[in-house]
């Protein structure tokens, strides 16, 4: 979940501010349909990330003008880091944190904690803990991008107004010990701000500059400000196009989809029908390494010995839920 957070609900490790300002913050969100009885209410726009995320669309597209001028090293670069950025979200606050969906020793815990902070995203507590709200609540109001409140909500939005009140109240039931048991975790919450500005705009903009002689302005705006916007906009469209978009071979009665292209983009994240009916299998796709680099580095990870205990659905569990609730395509 990226960019500045909207939520600031009472949870373990809140400073006083957040805390004081959760029961300022639990108005309706505008946009998209409205529930019952929302009718009337003011939307409670977040104009901060509203003006920041405009300056950096903008910012990424003034990028696509320098990218002729950069150095190719640059550009391998920028796409180091977008993969280096998706890993700490893919395998990091997803499947590892979120998901339980495989362990990891703590050299990789903290690889994928600096990876994350790269993407930029809201640290790893606060992504995991939402993204379980997302899967209990799917498609609910207690869903922070809830797709039945239409596209641009589910994608960016939701980023745009304050957290549902459903949000913020059943976030806090959830059980998130795990996480909170995690020093890697802890650790990350705690320099999260410090350690965005070096691994998602200093490092980035300072190697190619530093190694091979671009300037700064390029690198600053390819690979940091374009990159990132990118990788926020791909991992957004796991959000909303895989919600609406693709067919429904494992569930026809849940919103999210198998999109292919999501998943070429997301490295791994689009087979989404088949990811929320078994949330727990590591791979989050029945066709393994297919468009699944991040099942690659989990895959590599556990032949280095970093990485363990990786679940999965069986063939027969496959093919009987895709019997009793598939929609039959292939």
């Amino acid at each position: 979940m990226p960019g500045p957070a909207t939520d600031a609900g009472k949870i373990p490790f809140c400073d006083a501010k957040e805390e004081i300002r959760a029961g300022l913050e639990s108005s309706e969100g505008g946009g998209g349909p409205e529930r019952p009885g929302a009718r009337g209410q003011r939307q409670n726009i977040v104009w901060r990330n509203v003006v920041l995320m405009s300056l950096l669309h903008l910012g990424a597209v003034y990028s696509l003008v320098l990218i002729p001028k950069a150095k190719p090293l640059t550009l391998l670069w920028a796409y180091f880091c977008f993969l280096l950025a998706a890993l700490g979200v893919t395998a990091g606050a997803h499947r590892l944190w979120s998901h339980r969906s495989y362990k990891a020793k703590l050299p990789l815990r903290i690889f994928l904690a600096v990876a994350n902070s790269m993407a930029f995203q809201n640290d790893i507590f606060e992504w995991s803990r939402d993204h379980r709200a997302h899967h209990k609540y799917s498609e609910t109001d207690a869903d922070p991008h809830n797709a039945r409140r239409g596209f641009f909500f589910s994608h960016i939005g939701w980023l745009f107004v304050r957290k549902h009140p459903d949000v913020i109240e059943k976030g806090r039931k959830l059980d998130v010990t795990d996480l909170l048991a995690d020093p890697v975790v802890r650790i990350q919450r705690k320099y999260y701000k410090i350690s965005v500005v070096l691994m998602c705009f200093a490092v980035p903009t300072l190697v190619p500059w530093y190694i091979w002689g671009e300037s700064l302005w390029n690198s600053y705006f390819l690979a940091s400000i374009l990159r990132y916007t990118i990788s926020l906009n791909v991992a957004w469209l796991v959000n909303s196009a895989a919600h609406m978009y693709g067919n429904r071979p494992y569930d026809k009665h849940i919103s999210p989809r198998q999109n292919p292209l999501v998943a070429l983009g997301a490295i791994g994240e689009g087979f989404h029908n088949y990811h929320h009916t078994f949330p727990f299998d590591y791979s989050a796709s029945e066709f393994g390494l297919n468009l699944n680099p991040t099942t690659w580095f989990i895959d590599l990870m556990c032949w280095l010995g970093l990485a363990t205990d990786r679940k999965r659905a069986t063939k027969p569990m496959i093919e009987a839920r895709k019997a009793r609730t598939g929609d039959s395509s292939a």
